[in-house]
């Protein structure tokens, strides 16, 4: 329905702000209320989530957020309080990166996502973000885990980190595992 509220932000507190626009004061849940600064002019990107027994907006810095945003609350279980949970802990590449990657380890960081949210996450959006997977600190772990996994099946260190270093690392660990055993056996 909205799109966004350009206005004056009037008042912030622990989880959302007011942001006035032609002489109306908007409520609106934020991920990081505190990126925001009082008296200061801001276009924010808005959600309007219409419930039986409330009407709630929920406001984001960039466009980029609110379409994640839109994609976290289609997959079932994941409300809005939820997806705004999400943004607040990691930026939408970090977030986009790990669904596209399979990484549910990194998922489950955020509060209230375990083990079955974080698959039900990457089941329903894997392929359905609109970023190129790229490899930076993210897959840290995710690429440890893989390591780990090669050296516990007798593997010496220094040759699985070479074979990674050749494989395309935005695939799910089983994967990356796969093409790895298989470059390993060549040698």
């Amino acid at each position: 329905m909205y799109e966004y509220i350009y206005g004056l932000i009037t008042d912030i507190n622990p989880k959302y702000i007011v942001i006035e626009a032609n002489n109306v004061g908007y409520l609106v849940n934020v991920c990081n209320p505190y990126s925001f600064k009082k008296d200061e002019f801001v276009k924010l990107y808005v959600y309007l989530q219409i419930r039986e027994d409330s009407h709630e907006l929920f406001g984001f810095h960039e466009k980029e957020e609110k379409e994640l945003f839109l994609k976290l609350i289609s997959v079932n279980g994941i409300g809005p309080r939820s997806a705004v949970a999400i943004l607040a802990s990691g930026t939408v590449s970090e977030i986009s990166n790990a669904i596209l990657a399979g990484n549910a380890k990194y998922l489950q960081k955020f509060p209230g996502i375990g083990p079955k949210a974080s698959q039900q996450i990457i089941l329903d959006l894997q392929g359905k973000l609109n970023i190129e997977p790229c490899n930076n600190m993210l897959f840290d772990d995710h690429l440890s885990d893989c390591e780990e996994a090669l050296i516990s099946l007798g593997y010496n260190k220094k040759d699985v980190k070479k074979v990674l270093d050749k494989i395309d690392t935005s695939q799910s660990q089983d994967i990356i595992i796969k093409e790895a055993l298989k470059l390993l056996s060549r040698n």
